[in-house]
């Protein structure tokens, strides 16, 4: 049985219509650069993410890189965010001048650790305040602790810019006034940065990004700063990008975002199967394998819509000799990846800038012994059982 890491097929052929027609509109009226479709989707995309504005630009690295632009990072400041994530988190702050500072992860949900961050932002007050601001990463489709990393924020006076990409509608359970308020990724900071990947839990048919925020001024900086920073056309009062998103992208991610919250549910039901199939081996007895763990769910709710604690972008293990289970799970067909094989501070773009005498052991142990999954909305249970029986015959 031939198991893929992703197939889109499934997803795009009852959708394939719809999307052309939608597509085929946006050729016909002639307007190819953002425009009422544009607008109306990040209208749509803002309020689903509980948001009062949503700025639609080129990619998720647009997003994060117009995110720090438009908070004035550049030369001789520094960012803290987490080292293991994708190179785009580190890339957007290195191609500004500023320099990643980094803090361990959480080994249990691989999110930045708010502890290590107290540490980190204590160290840097002493030594003179060069932190600006701060990236926290929702990796996997499970947010960062929000609560501790807000408050570590206000503390030292730093905007938050939180990289969603990987979790796009994932709630947190945010405390206020004694009470659980369940905020969307992307809704907690000063802005928020998601990314339409075609991989990603809501994919386009090519590169697209998100910036949210709530901040009416953030905002129109941000939309003047996509188009190469002008205010009104040819006057040029910062210096910007071209960061625009298509309008053929907006219309085909607006047919998907209805279908967004039964995707998540799918990929919830697919991580229960997981469970249920894993349990039914010794591999978590024998610590062979350990599962991802939904830290904010709660208990006896049910696997339904508004249940979005963990929406499972990957589904992540951590196992013993994970090269060696990768190369089984290719052999027979099973689509599988690492992510991520190297922590970002082990980039050989930073070699000078000390890290190679810094230790991050938790991200390290990570890199070293994960593996993601398949996990899309369409895998049969039949595929999964055929996972996992090649996973107990490796260890076997």
């Amino acid at each position: 049985m031939r198991v893929p890491l992703l197939d889109l097929h499934g997803q795009m052929a009852p959708l394939r219509d719809e999307i052309l027609a939608a597509v085929t509109e946006v050729i016909d009226s002639t307007q190819y650069i953002l425009g009422p479709k544009v607008e109306r989707f990040e209208k749509n995309i803002a309020a689903y993410c509980g948001s009062g504005h949503g700025i639609g630009v080129a990619s998720g690295t647009d997003a994060l890189l117009a995110a720090l632009m438009a908070l004035e990072i550049g030369p001789g400041d520094a960012v803290l965010t987490t080292p293991y994530s994708f190179f785009a988190t580190m890339g957007c702050i290195l191609r500004l001048g500023a320099k990643p500072v980094f803090a361990d992860i959480d080994p249990v949900t691989y999110n930045i650790d708010p502890a290590c961050m107290a540490e980190v932002l204590a160290d840097d007050a002493r030594s003179g305040k060069r932190i600006k601001a701060i990236i926290p990463v929702h990796l996997y489709g499970q947010c960062a602790d929000m609560g501790r990393i807000l408050a570590l924020a206000q503390e030292y006076n730093l905007p938050i810019v939180e990289d969603a990409a990987q979790a796009i509608g994932a709630l947190y359970p945010m405390q206020t006034g004694g009470q659980t308020v369940w905020q969307r990724a992307g809704s907690m900071g000063k802005a928020g940065c998601f990314s339409f990947f075609p991989s990603k839990n809501l994919g386009g048919i090519g590169d697209g990004g998100l910036i949210t925020c709530n901040d009416s001024e953030l905002a129109e900086r941000l939309r003047i700063i996509r188009v190469h920073g002008g205010a009104p056309k040819y006057h040029h009062g910062v210096v910007g990008g071209n960061f625009r998103i298509d309008p053929i992208q907006t219309v085909v991610l607006e047919v998907k975002l209805a279908r967004l919250p039964e995707w998540h549910k799918a990929r919830r039901r697919n991580a229960a199967n997981y469970r249920r199939l894993f349990a039914q081996t010794d591999l978590l007895k024998t610590g062979e394998v350990s599962l991802p763990k939904a830290v904010y769910e709660v208990e006896g709710m049910m696997v339904g819509e508004g249940c979005d604690y963990h929406i499972y972008n990957q589904f992540v293990i951590r196992v013993r000799d994970r090269d060696g289970l990768l190369r089984h799970l290719i052999n027979h067909e099973i689509g599988a990846e690492i992510y991520y094989p190297i922590p970002l501070h082990r980039q050989e773009c930073l070699a000078g800038f000390g890290y190679d005498k810094v230790l991050f052991p938790e991200a390290e142990r990570a890199a070293l012994e994960t593996l993601a999954l398949p996990i899309f909305p369409e895998l049969t249970e039949a595929m999964q059982c055929f996972v996992v029986e090649q996973i107990s015959e490796f260890y076997t």
